[in-house]
């Protein structure tokens, strides 16, 4: 074999997606393969003399039209012409030499030789899409947790009208081997009842088993939606103390089954589960802390597939939830109940459900109106108290003081409403800086109604044009972290020097956007994927772009937590280094896509006025 066949072949060992291919296969490549200095002087004969290959460029600077798309600035590990193969369509190839150097030429028929790779294929054809050459992305199962619960309920809901006798209901629970019933009123769900209830309700106290059913169960109980995971059914079996929990449709509202703790128990398959669900079961501080310091080493040891990472920060967040809950409860414990109705808010990452290891705290509190001075000091001792035992339980103080034990951030329901006024009204590149985080907001414990009514009174004031095209300005002017020339660009300063910030310089990036697309049609959840699953052609934004936002989201914080886990740290300096060569291409794409959606979004928002 000649040199310049085994240089090529060992090129091809380290280029993604050559190095997925079988050794036979990168040798015939190589036999069959031409390199070729590119220069001023030569391009144009020898990119007429190759036209029908694929373009590999192992070094130099090129500016390249291959399509009808717009003109490409590529380098080092880029490729062109493909676009030509696989259309069939003779585009023509110009190049404008900015820098000569070698390219590969890999002729047409050994292209198509290694398209019946399926990594191969799909990378090239991704490409030609301008979508994200991710093929484990549409499987993203992570643990067991993130399984849909309509994937879990094994039976049709048994139920039973509201005047039917408390014998009958019993009977029934029995006949078909059921611990609940869903009592159901022309269709409506209106309560449930448990054997727990029979038990308490009934025989304890000896009551007839021939009055109606309705006398003794839950009332409007709490229910998820049959698209939420096995993860979201322990967070409100926590929350609420409940071990049966109804599934309704979302469009229709209809009844489809039930989850009770007994299917979720028969799901876990992990011991970061356990963890967690042991949180709700602390009975003081102490407890809680000791409980809560496990996670992030049970997170590491589970944590293995790439879909695994795809809901670690949903993991985080709920526990996040969990620990806010049991702190508030351990506070009222000693201090008595609050002195009005209140809402504990989150925001940012927790808001998203996307922490990761090294995310602070950000929350507030909601109030139901102004406070005298008794009530504001026993607001103040209980944000203390949780701000403070969350910064116990791992989850950090906020360097931003963006807590509930600021004062700024214990309003009350209108002056919530007051302060996005100012919001709208004055939206500069400070302000919008400032009040950002505020725009991805959850609600955590205390009375939702409350978070629900802000929501509503934000709505028409966020979707404002003037103050969507400053958001717009404001999400162009971080730019993603490529030369014109598609080479990364690193941070400097970092411990090493091939370090790329992925939270700023490209997750938060996309989480502007999606808000931005979010608040133009109303969409007030909070979540980045959960925002663009909701989003439809209404908002201007493109099917097509809409799931390839969703795939680079995705494979950007798989990234990130890998980062975090592998190494035992809190940042999100990703290393290019510690990338396969198929990533390194990955990451580059996702870079120049979220870089066409932050033009697009600066046309449609603000009239191209960036």
């Amino acid at each position: 074999m000649s040199a310049t066949a085994q240089q090529i072949i060992e090129f091809l060992q380290q280029e993604g997606p050559f190095d997925q291919l079988d050794v036979e296969v990168q040798t015939e490549i190589a036999k069959n393969s031409q390199l070729i200095y590119l220069a001023a002087e030569n391009q144009q004969e020898l990119i007429a003399r190759h036209k029908d290959s694929l373009f590999v460029i192992q070094s130099g600077q090129f500016a390249v039209t291959d399509c009808t798309g717009p003109i490409k600035h590529l380098s080092d590990g880029d490729y062109f012409g493909y676009a030509r193969l696989i259309d069939k369509v003779d585009y023509d190839i110009t190049v404008i030499v900015d820098s000569p150097g070698l390219v590969l030429c890999i002729p047409k028929n050994a292209f198509f030789a290694c398209m019946e790779n399926p990594v191969f294929a799909q990378f090239f054809t991704a490409s030609k899409d301008e979508c994200l050459q991710n093929t484990a992305v549409d499987d993203s199962n992570s643990m067991w947790l993130h399984k849909p619960l309509h994937e879990v309920i094994s039976k049709a809901p048994i139920s039973i009208s509201p005047n039917e006798s408390i014998q009958s209901a019993a009977k029934l629970m029995s006949e078909h081997r059921v611990s609940s019933l869903l009592i159901m009123d022309n269709d409506a769900l209106i309560g449930i009842v448990t054997d727990k209830d029979l038990r308490n309700r009934v025989i304890a106290p000896g009551l007839s088993i021939e009055l109606p059913i309705k006398q003794i169960m839950t009332e409007n109980p709490a229910y998820l939606t049959k698209n939420k995971t096995i993860f979201d059914a322990i967070g409100a079996m926590s929350q609420y103390g409940i071990n049966h929990l109804p599934v309704l449709d979302a469009a229709t509202n209809l009844a489809v089954g039930m989850v009770s703790n007994t299917d979720v128990s028969k799901q876990q398959r992990t011991n970061v589960l356990f963890v967690i669900s042991d949180l709700s079961k602390s009975s003081d501080l102490d407890q809680l802390v000791s409980k809560a310091w496990q996670i992030p080493q049970y997170l590491a040891s589970s944590a293995k597939r790439a879909g695994d990472f795809d809901i670690a920060g949903k993991v985080l967040s709920q526990a996040t939830d969990i620990m806010t809950r049991k702190l508030i409860t351990f506070f009222q414990q000693d201090n008595g109940h609050a002195p009005m109705a209140y809402c504990w808010l989150v925001y940012g990452s927790q808001a998203r459900e996307d922490q990761t290891m090294g995310s602070d705290q950000d929350n507030a509190l909601l109030l139901e109106r102004d406070p005298n001075q008794e009530e504001a000091d026993y607001f103040e001792a209980m944000a203390e108290y949780v701000c403070q035992g969350l910064g116990k339980c791992g989850i950090k103080l906020c360097d931003g003081n963006i807590m509930a034990s600021n004062p700024k951030l214990r309003l009350s329901l209108d002056a919530a409403v007051e302060e996005a006024q100012r919001w709208v009204k004055s939206p500069t590149g400070q302000a919008i800086l400032e009040f950002n985080i505020f725009l991805d907001a959850r609600a955590a414990a205390g009375d939702t109604s409350l978070f629900d009514e802000l929501q509503k009174r934000r709505k028409p004031l966020l979707k404002q044009a003037m103050f969507l095209a400053a958001l717009a300005r404001s999400s162009n002017e971080t730019s993603v972290p490529l030369s014109m020339f598609q080479k990364f660009v690193y941070v400097k300063k970092a411990q090493y020097k091939d370090s790329i910030d992925l939270k700023t310089s490209a997750v938060a990036i996309i989480n502007n956007l999606v808000r931005l697309y979010a608040l133009s049609v109303g969409i007030t959840v909070p979540g980045t994927v959960a925002r663009l699953k909701n989003l439809t052609m209404e908002s201007g934004l493109s099917d097509k772009d809409r799931k390839n936002l969703i795939d680079i989201w995705l494979f950007l914080n798989r990234l990130r937590w890998r980062h975090q886990l592998n190494n035992d740290v809190q940042d999100n300096l990703v290393r290019v280094s510690d990338l396969s060569s198929i990533e390194k291409h990955q990451l580059k794409a996702a870079f120049q896509a979220i870089h066409r959606s932050q033009q697009a979004a600066v046309l449609k928002f603000s009239g191209g006025i960036g």
